[in-house]
């Protein structure tokens, strides 16, 4: 089943498709930043850079150069988000009539639509309904739905809202049960990050610094299941903080809050609460806030706030942290979108990919 991802971002729920035996053939972003690291991670897709708005389904198809059977994606979610202003004005809300635009012109067997829980709410749910009038009649539309992503086995508590369409005539009857049932029991930051603390700093390639896991067999499943084969991986640079704010997160316990700048501190035995992306250099350049390490005095690094996420060792982000802190803020965990293909791929015929979830 070839596949096209819109507003990829770094690649999250493509990463999660593939994982589950899909192939993205294409990927479209506006943002070289964000995309930055597509060819590495996804060496076999092909990236192009351009504002959705402008383009048409005929331009998506010359570009896919295949029948596409599936379009994913997450329009820009910061004008529906509760954390952000939520202006009706925002042009960035356009953007979400664009993708079911695109879908109307691709004619895909299926397509599934990311975002954040405020799209539902009452002051947005008109814009979402009106956009989906957009969409033919033959298709069949399941949600809008509120997903968690640690209800799928993350080791983040991510809610967002999905909508997905399907083609009867190609697929198989879905419900919004088929995925909102879904109780795979969730990681815990333990499982997630504990095997990191002791990995060895083998040095800095092309503005990645590279580290080497030790005592792999004693990690969790979880981890286990995300090591790369040399159980190498990158960024896993420590924030240094002044003395002050050092002496500040000592005093923050598990689960509790820093009462100055508001970081929460991970607890071992729960879950990483939801990761946020904060802003390019076209909004502010501000950090969102970062959890900090259970124990430790200081921010998660990218590599623990990749494997809370979900994505696996071997992805690669920016050199620069702030980048990378966006790239996965924004992602969709990779995880949830494995386990919503694998719930589809007998509905389109095919047979996922078998990476065990207990």
């Amino acid at each position: 089943m070839n596949l096209i991802d819109l507003f990829c971002g770094c690649g999250g729920f493509s990463n999660g498709a593939e994982a589950a035996g899909f192939k993205t053939s294409l990927a479209i972003d506006v943002d070289p930043i964000l995309t930055s690291s597509v060819g590495v991670n996804h060496p076999g897709t092909l990236l192009k850079l351009g504002d959705i708005s402008q383009l048409d389904g005929n331009l998506l198809h010359q570009y896919a150069e295949k029948p596409i059977d599936i379009v994913i994606g997450g329009p820009p979610c910061q004008g529906f988000s509760s954390m952000g202003h939520r202006r009706v004005d925002d042009p960035r809300r356009s953007l979400l009539g664009h993708f079911y635009r695109l879908v109307a012109e691709v004619k895909p067997r299926l397509f599934i639509m990311e975002n954040v829980e405020g799209l539902g709410y009452a002051d947005a749910r008109a814009t979402l309904d009106e956009a989906l009038q957009i969409v033919p009649g033959r298709y069949r539309i399941v949600g809008p739905m509120v997903l968690d992503a640690a209800n799928f086995g993350a080791a983040t508590k991510r809610k967002r809202l999905f909508v997905i369409g399907y083609d009867e005539e190609y697929v198989d009857p879905l419900n919004v049960s088929d995925f909102s049932d879904v109780r795979i029991p969730p990681a815990t930051v333990r499982d997630a990050i504990y095997d990191l603390q002791n990995a060895t700093e083998l040095g800095v390639i092309d503005g990645h610094d590279f580290w080497q896991i030790e005592h792999a067999s004693a990690a969790s499943d979880y981890a286990q299941r995300l090591h790369s084969e040399l159980l190498q991986f990158t960024g896993n640079q420590r924030t240094s903080h002044k003395d002050n704010v050092v002496e500040r997160f000592k005093a923050v316990p598990q689960g509790g809050k820093d009462a100055v700048g508001r970081y929460p501190r991970l607890a071992w035995d729960g879950q990483c609460p939801t990761l946020r992306a904060g802003t390019g250099s076209d909004r502010g350049s501000f950090q969102a806030v970062r959890p900090l390490h259970p124990d430790e005095p200081r921010v998660i690094t990218v590599r623990e706030a990749a494997r809370l996420q979900g994505f696996v060792d071997d992805f690669k982000f920016h050199p620069t942290i702030w980048h990378s802190f966006r790239m996965i803020g924004n992602s969709v965990s990779p995880i949830i979108a494995r386990e919503i293909f694998r719930i589809i791929a007998p509905r389109l015929g095919v047979e996922a990919e078998r990476i065990a979830a207990e």
